[in-house]
C-alpha cells in the first residue's frame, strides 16, 4: 500500500512479527463478502470460538492524503451552539479521530464548539468523545492535547468535555509499557509492539507521549449513559465481561489496567477491538443486551468505519471512492444503534454531531 502522508516508515513485518502469524479467512455476512478484520468472529485455524480471534493485523485501509497543516486559518465564523436558560448544556459526540487534528478542529468549529482561535466556545454544552485518538493519523498527540485543554475550557464554562476508552488508546498504552514483551494472543505470540505499528501506530506519536498522557489515557472510562445514550466506543457486547454496572465495567478497566499485567490487558484489548456485533442478524438483540444491563434506550458508538458498516469499503490508495458518501451518523439495529466512525481514515467524514439527531 503507498505510504500516505503522516505514516510512519514501511513497517517491516518479519523482522517485527518475529514468529506471530495472523490467520486469513475470509467472513460472509449477508449479500456481500468482505476481508477479514479485527472484531469478526470467524475463528483462526487452531480456535473453535469468537474468542480466539487476534487483532493484530492491520486492520482498516488508510488512504493517502496530502499532507495537513496545523491549524492557523480563520474558517468562517460558527454559530455558537443554543444555551438553554438553565440545567445542562445540549449533548455532543465525537467519532473516531484517528490522529486527524485539523479535520478534529474544523468539525468542532462547524457546530459552534471552539472558536477561530481554537478556544471553547459553547459554554454549559457537554462533549463526549467516543475514544481513538491516536493512530493511522499525523497528529495523535495534538489530538490527546486538544481534548486534555478543552476538558478544563468547558468545565471552566460550566459544560464539559470527556472521553471514553478506546481500543487505541489501550494499544499505545501496551506499546508503551510492554514493547516487545510476548503475550498470549489465541493463535502465537504477539507483541503489543508489532499490533500498535500494524494499525497504523506512528513513531512521531511515540515520540512526543509524555507520563501526563499515559495517565489520561488510562483513566478514561470505558463507557457512560448520558440522556438516555449508552456511550461505548466498540460495537461489541465484550463489555459484558467486565461488570453487570456502568461503575462496575470502568472499575475493572482501571484496575486491570493499574495491574500492569501484559496478558490481562492484552485481553482488555483484544475483547474492546471486536466489532459488528449490533450489525447482522441478532444485532439488535445484542445492542438489547447491554441498553438491559447498563440501562439508556440507544447505544452510541464508533469503532466501526460506517462504510464497513453497510458493506463498502472506501479505497486504500486515494483513487475515486466507489463506497457511500457519509454525510452523518448511521442508525441501525432496528434504530436502538447510532454508528459515529464517518471513516476519516478512508477519506471519509469525521463525525461531531448533537443528541438527539436532527437529521
Amino acid at each position: 500500500m503507498t505510504q500516505g502522508a503522516g505514516q510512519g516508515p514501511e513497517v517491516e513485518r518479519t523482522a517485527t512479527l518475529r514468529d506471530f502469524r495472523v490467520p486469513a479467512y475470509v467472513h460472509e455476512t449477508g449479500p456481500y463478502v468482505h476481508t477479514a478484520h479485527p472484531g469478526d468472529t470467524a475463528p483462526p485455524a487452531d480456535e473453535t470460538g469468537p474468542d480466539g480471534y487476534t487483532p493484530t493485523q492491520r486492520d482498516l485501509p488508510v488512504v493517502s492524503r496530502t499532507p495537513t497543516l496545523q491549524v492557523s486559518v480563520e474558517p468562517a465564523p460558527a454559530a455558537p451552539a443554543s444555551q438553554p436558560a438553565t440545567g445542562p448544556g445540549p449533548l455532543f459526540v465525537v467519532g473516531d479521530v484517528h490522529g486527524y487534528l485539523d479535520e478534529l478542529v474544523t468539525a468542532l468549529q462547524e457546530q459552534g464548539l471552539i472558536d477561530a482561535s481554537g478556544q471553547w466556545c459553547a459554554g454549559t454544552a457537554r462533549l463526549w468523545f467516543l475514544g481513538d485518538f491516536t493512530d493511522r493519523g499525523p497528529d495523535g498527540i495534538g489530538v490527546i492535547d486538544l481534548v486534555m485543554r478543552l476538558s478544563a475550557e468547558a468545565a471552566a464554562a460550566g459544560g464539559y468535555c470527556k472521553a471514553l476508552m478506546g481500543n487505541h488508546e489501550l494499544l499505545l498504552l501496551g506499546a508503551k509499557r510492554f514493547g516487545d514483551t510476548p503475550v498470549n494472543s489465541g493463535a502465537g505470540t504477539a507483541t503489543f509492539q508489532a499490533a500498535w505499528l500494524l494499525n497504523g501506530g506512528q513513531k512521531t506519536d511515540m515520540d512526543r507521549l509524555q507520563d501526563h498522557h499515559l495517565q489520561w489515557m488510562a483513566r478514561l472510562d470505558a463507557l457512560e449513559v448520558v440522556d438516555g445514550y449508552l456511550l461505548v466506543h466498540s460495537d461489541t457486547t465484550a463489555y459484558l465481561d467486565y461488570g453487570d454496572s456502568v461503575e462496575a465495567v470502568n472499575d475493572t478497566v482501571r484496575e486491570t489496567l493499574t495491574r500492569n499485567d501484559a496478558d490481562e490487558c492484552w485481553d482488555l484489548f483484544r475483547k474492546f477491538t471486536k466489532r459488528f456485533s449490533f450489525r447482522d442478524e441478532g444485532g439488535a438483540d445484542a445492542v438489547r443486551s447491554l441498553l438491559d444491563t447498563y440501562g439508556g434506550t440507544r447505544v452510541v458508538h464508533g469503532h466501526s468505519p460506517i462504510p464497513y458498516l453497510l458493506g463498502e469499503v472506501g479505497s486504500e490508495d486515494g483513487e475515486e471512492e466507489t463506497g457511500p458518501v457519509v454525510e452523518g451518523p448511521h442508525i441501525y439495529a432496528d434504530g436502538l444503534a447510532i454508528a459515529m466512525d464517518g471513516g476519516v481514515t478512508m477519506a471519509g467524514k469525521l463525525l461531531v454531531r448533537q443528541l438527539p439527531l436532527t437529521t
